[in-house]
């Protein structure tokens, strides 16, 4: 079955975008050259393309969490702002945040 295994978002500063998804989530990422950086869990990536003739149109990414309060402390502490407080829905709970680039995201929690 097809699945979504990688999302890419353009920006503007790949070292800064870096440092916040790893100060708000822990992840690591390789560079690939000085214009883009990606997560190599194998599971669904992130990759951070500086290549302004590469960017496309955004999309909303939406990131499981364990502690979605922990999440939510972590995002502003690393310099995100939150575009919609937490939130229940079908199956969890969740808020989407702006990344220091402007990109809308989610992080979730289950039920």
């Amino acid at each position: 079955m097809a699945r979504i295994c990688y999302l890419e978002l353009p920006v503007r500063d790949v070292a800064s975008e870096k440092a916040f998804y790893g100060a708000a989530f822990d992840w690591d990422f390789t560079d690939f050259g000085p214009d883009y950086a990606a997560t190599m869990t194998g599971d669904s990536d992130l990759g951070l393309n500086g290549d302004a003739a590469q960017w496309t149109a955004q999309l909303l990414p939406v990131i499981q969490v364990e502690d979605l309060e922990d999440s939510l402390e972590r995002v502003e502490q690393a310099g995100g702002t939150i575009t919609l407080p937490i939130f229940a829905f079908p199956g969890g709970r969740r808020f989407h945040f702006r990344d220091p680039a402007g990109h809308e995201l989610a992080a979730m929690q289950p039920d």
